[in-house]
């Protein structure tokens, strides 16, 4: 224990030791010891009834009183509470001030900050960049539902999805609709929601801009590059024998700056293309072309397998998957050395379906793993070049997938080889209107 309380406690103490002396002494004077002492316990009984209410007053009222001078217990309790008191207020003024700060801070966001309650969906804040944004007004749409208020916006399925609900990319504002957003869903806490708007418009802009000239890049270049290599054709190798390899080298160049382009228009008009026809996508014969198409890129130094354990059809276009697949497929016989396997594998995936081709190749590093689907990425430039590639493929596969509502995964190692898996939700899985038996190798 404290000195200062000890000491209090000990004047306390001293202080009614002192009294009922005082009460005893004057009870023997008068006869009536036990009277004094009963009138003196009770008067020390009231006063310290009327220090403790005199305590919760103050409390209660919540009254800041300076402590009277003094040593004793109440004198420490005083002290103490004025203390605590004093304290609490400065704790108080520092949170506030903090909350200020982080307002402050929130309000010169560039983005949109709406504080959103977790059952009512009500806003319950929002920042000065949700006027101009969202359309988002104080006071009056303080309270109000917030998606009643954004109704053009597609919220209602969205916030059902809480901590589950994927960014929305491109959203148009209600506000303005030239202006297009990002939104975004953060829980914080398990009462609120954070929904965060940023102004994508310009970043979508020069996304069109570049999507735009690499088309009217790609459409200029096909033309020439078409007349270059119809007049490579037309050039006899046996007519020129000194000039033999040279022409070969100049034959292959014009065809993969072809592809290249190929590749580029196809791109470009994945990447502008926002949803694709539903067709009914027979798998049976999808798989038996892609065994063709492998058998022929091998020309007998692969063993290819086709594995078709889902007796299911796909729904989507015909033409992107069959790309797709075909790419995934190429890219396993291109960097697969001789003598090795390629397994295309068609399964069910719970309610779902996935494609998976696997080749026992030279594997890819893990660290290029996360940009492997990046246009014009390359593992090895060399190798790709010299096997054809164009840095593209992946890339096609990702957007083609993208628009299926599917996903590609990626294992490999070094040494061992790769497999390349398109997942797909149930929503594109079919029932297969007629079963073609494939044989599980060639």
């Amino acid at each position: 224990m404290p000195q200062h309380i000890r000491s209090a406690w000990l004047k306390t103490l001293g202080t009614l030791a002192l009294l009922l002396g005082a009460a005893v002494v004057v009870g023997v004077l008068i006869g009536h010891v036990w009277m004094a002492l009963t009138l003196t316990a009770l008067g020390v009984l009231a006063w310290h009834y009327w220090r403790l209410r005199q305590v919760l007053r103050r409390l209660t009222a919540r009254q800041r009183a300076e402590p009277a001078a003094g040593i004793g217990a109440w004198n420490e309790l005083d002290r103490l509470l004025y203390r605590s008191q004093d304290e609490m207020r400065a704790r108080k003024r520092r949170l506030i001030e903090m909350l200020r700060t982080y307002r402050a801070a929130a309000q010169a966001l560039p983005d949109a900050v709406v504080v959103v309650d977790r059952n009512s969906q009500r806003v319950q804040w929002f920042n000065k960049a949700a006027g101009g944004l969202l359309g988002l007004h104080h006071p009056g749409d303080m309270g109000v539902s917030i998606v009643e208020r954004l109704q053009p916006l597609p919220l209602a399925h969205w916030l059902a999805a809480g901590r589950n609900a994927e960014p929305m990319l491109d959203a148009a504002s209600p506000a303005d609709p030239d202006l297009r957003l990002n939104l975004r869903l953060i829980p914080y806490s398990d009462d609120y929601w954070l929904l965060v708007a940023r102004d994508v418009s310009k970043l979508l802009r020069l996304e069109q801009v570049r999507r735009d000239f690499v088309a009217n890049v790609s459409h200029e270049l096909r033309t020439p590059l078409t007349v270059v290599h119809g007049y490579l054709d037309m050039l006899d190798p046996e007519d020129f024998p000194d000039s033999g390899p040279m022409l070969a080298e100049m034959r292959k160049q014009s065809q993969r700056m072809a592809q290249l382009v190929e590749d580029l228009l196809t791109l470009s008009r994945l990447e502008s293309q926002e949803e694709l026809g539903e067709e009914h996508v027979a798998m049976a014969p999808m798989l038996s072309t892609l065994r063709r198409e492998a058998e022929a890129h091998s020309q007998g130094r692969h063993t290819v397998e086709v594995i078709d354990e889902a007796g299911v059809d796909l729904l989507g276009s015909n033409k992107e998957l069959h790309s797709a697949f075909s790419n995934l497929v190429t890219n396993a016989v291109r960097y697969t050395p001789g003598g090795g396997t390629v397994t295309i594998r068609f399964v069910r995936e719970g309610d779902g379906a996935a494609l998976a081709v696997r080749d026992t190749g030279y594997g890819i590093p893990a660290s290029h793993l996360p940009r492997i689907t990046e246009r014009f990425y390359r593992v090895s430039s060399s190798r790709s070049r010299e096997s054809g590639g164009t840095g593209l493929g992946l890339s096609i596969v990702k957007h083609i997938l993208g628009l299926h509502q599917a996903r590609l995964d990626i294992e490999s190692e070094v040494g061992r080889g790769s497999e390349f898996s398109c997942h797909f939700v149930p929503a594109r899985v079919v029932q297969r209107e007629q079963s073609v038996p494939l044989s599980r190798s060639a």
